[in-house]
């Protein structure tokens, strides 16, 4: 086989030889085809030998008609594959996919099909019969979850006769039945359903999830729900339908007399909230049709709908809402945050445009940390927002928040090179602006390894390179910490840098590289004249001893090679390098440690003279 064509040509002959089987190998070859075709996940072996096991029109699931994998081997002519670790079943290859989903006339109406065969299997007495509580083992039930958690997408897409009125069945009576415990479980925003909390999650609810225009409408005319009444999480029908972005179910629901098109659920999310967060905007404008819906009302820690848009980009519903007079385009949540501000934070240009052209909108509120959105932008490295904001003469580019962070502070932290040259070119940016922990940008680029921005800072005179934040350590304490080598070389290009600095502990450089087992940086710090290889901190432990207690073997090694060194130096508290390995099991700089002390001259030589004994 070296072209399509001819692919096309074997899977057509092979599919002709499916059908033209014996007895039930026919039925079995083409159904397995057309699950593993249009299923929505890849299926396991037991999946489908259940799936291919009902039988429409049936009451109940019948175990004896399930296929042994012998025999469905023997039925799909080679055209299917099973992974032997997972069990899962695959067609051979993508090619055959795109054959069967090019050639309509194999499969008759799919997703009503597996519709169906699910639905009956959901309405079977046996697994109606299940308990909810426990959840039965699905092992025993393989084709449980697909059924209960992908119905309903199967039937959004294509709904035969047959299949609603088995979801009617089925919902009718489906404020506790298992299929609803098993789809939930896999909703998001479910964590926890406690057994001895259950709270009705109707069939309206179900099919509105789904967004079944036939399904919720056949229900209605049931009159079997109260149509406002919340789910598990206070949603009600009209919700779950508005933030899935169904149109035809939300004109359905909201053409009921007793909904309340501006309900709330727990957390205080409405309807329009929900369409609002997930971008739908015609159901955003069916919403606002009605004039019982408030376009601008809080939910969950004072967020309105606009904010809930402008986090999102849905730059078509900001539109819509701003076109609102109730609604405030600068009202602030819970935390002090604007819709300006979380745009910003996650780069929406098109939103923060509209929103600076609002005259409302203050450009450089801060939030309840005193963070602006121009900060937000920084960190985060949205040059485009950054140049937005700058253009505003209200927007001061140096403005601390109230852990005295700059917007610079924060874009040198995150490595955002070109928000970094943006700010800068403005000439109220101090580029050495230390924060309330006295820790300047460099500082937090130096720690974590941005060497291109240490670079550019270290271009601004400025900038002190060799300056200390409270705890007494310096950028290039910060950098060696972490082994960031690169940035540790920059830093010692300049005569200002001071190798061995010790901070607040007494703690060099050199003992932080210890202690993280930083080899490379070690040595590059143990070539430099000023770096005391040997130097105690204020409890008297030595780099040895921080590399011996952390198991660091080879930074151990490199030490003991060292002259100066001396390898038995207890601290303030009598340990010494040997206690600390000991002490946290590390066999290996035991034995180090314990050769090369029994390799020692006798007591009294010189360092010098000891090596030269040795």
């Amino acid at each position: 086989m070296t072209n399509g064509l001819e692919l096309e040509d074997v899977y057509g002959a092979t599919i002709e030889r499916i059908k033209a089987q014996d007895g039930d190998k026919s039925r079995l070859g083409i159904a397995a085809l057309m699950w593993i075709s249009y299923a929505e996940c890849p299926l396991r072996a037991d999946e489908l030998c259940h799936a291919l096991a009902v039988q429409l029109g049936s009451m109940d699931f019948d175990v004896g008609n399930i296929p042994s994998m012998s025999t469905l081997v023997n039925s799909y002519q080679g055209l299917i594959t099973v992974d032997k670790e997972a069990s899962i079943v695959r067609l051979i290859h993508f090619t055959l996919q795109e054959y069967l989903s090019s050639r309509l006339d194999i499969f008759s109406k799919s997703h009503s099909t597996i519709a169906e065969i699910c639905l009956t299997y959901l309405n079977s007495q046996s697994v109606k019969a299940l308990s909810t509580d426990p959840v039965p083992y699905v092992w025993n039930w393989p084709f449980l979850k697909y059924c209960s958690v992908y119905w309903g997408v199967h039937a959004k897409r294509e709904l035969s006769e047959c299949g609603r009125s088995l979801a009617l069945e089925l919902l009718k009576e489906n404020y506790s039945q298992i299929s609803t415990r098993l789809l939930f479980e896999q909703v998001k925003s479910l964590i926890i359903w406690p057994s001895d909390t259950l709270s009705p999650f109707s069939g309206l609810h179900c099919a509105s999830f789904f967004g079944i225009v036939d399904v919720v409408a056949g229900l209605i005319e049931m009159e079997c729900y109260n149509i406002n009444e919340g789910d598990f999480s206070g949603c009600g029908p009209l919700a779950r339908a508005a933030q899935n972005g169904y149109e035809g179910v939300v004109k359905i629901l909201l053409g009921q007399e007793e909904v309340n098109p501006d309900r709330p659920d727990r957390k205080g999310q409405t309807p329009l909230l929900g369409a609002a967060r997930n971008g739908h905007e015609g159901v955003v404008k069916i919403l606002l049709g009605r004039e019982e819906v408030n376009p601008d009302k809080l939910g969950e820690w004072g967020r309105t709908p606009l904010l809930h848009a402008a986090w999102n980009g849905h730059e078509e519903v900001v539109k819509i809402l701003l076109g609102r007079e109730e609604v405030n385009p600068d009202k602030p949540n819970t935390f002090g945050q604007t819709p300006l501000s979380f745009a910003a934070e996650n780069g929406h240009e098109g939103v923060v445009k509209m929103l600076l052209g609002r005259v409302e909108v203050n450009s450089d509120k801060p939030d309840n940390e005193g963070r602006k959105p121009l900060s937000y932008a920084a960190r985060n490295g949205h040059e485009g927002v950054v140049k937005m904001l700058l253009g505003r003469v209200e927007v001061n580019p140096d403005k601390s928040d109230n852990d005295g962070r700059t917007p610079l502070s924060y874009a040198a932290c995150f490595g955002h090179e070109g928000v970094i040259k943006i700010l800068l070119g403005r000439k109220e940016v101090n580029p050495d602006q230390p924060d309330k922990y006295s820790r300047t940008p460099l500082s937090y680029t130096a720690q974590y390894g941005h060497e291109e921005v240490v670079k550019i800072l270290l271009g601004r005179e400025e900038v002190n390179p060799d300056k200390s934040d409270n705890d007494g350590r310096t950028p290039f304490s910060r950098a060696v910490w972490n082994g960031h080598e690169g940035v540790v070389k920059i830093l010692l290009e300049r005569e200002e840098v001071n190798p061995d600095t010790p901070d607040n502990e007494g703690r060099t450089p050199l003992s932080r590289a210890a202690e993280r087992g930083h080899e490379e940086v070690v040595k590059i710090l143990l070539r430099r004249e000023e770096v005391n290889s040997d130097r105690p901190e204020n409890d008297g432990r030595t780099p040895l001893s921080r590399a011996a207690k952390y198991g660091r073997e080879g930074v151990v090694k490199i030490l003991l090679g060292r002259e100066e060194v001396n390898p038995d130096k207890p601290d303030n508290c009598g340990r010494t390098p040997l206690s600390w390995a000991a002490g946290y099991g590390h066999q290996r700089v035991i034995a180090l440690l314990q050769s090369y002390k029994a390799a020692s001259p006798p007591c009294g030589l010189s360092p010098r003279k000891r090596r030269r004994v040795e």
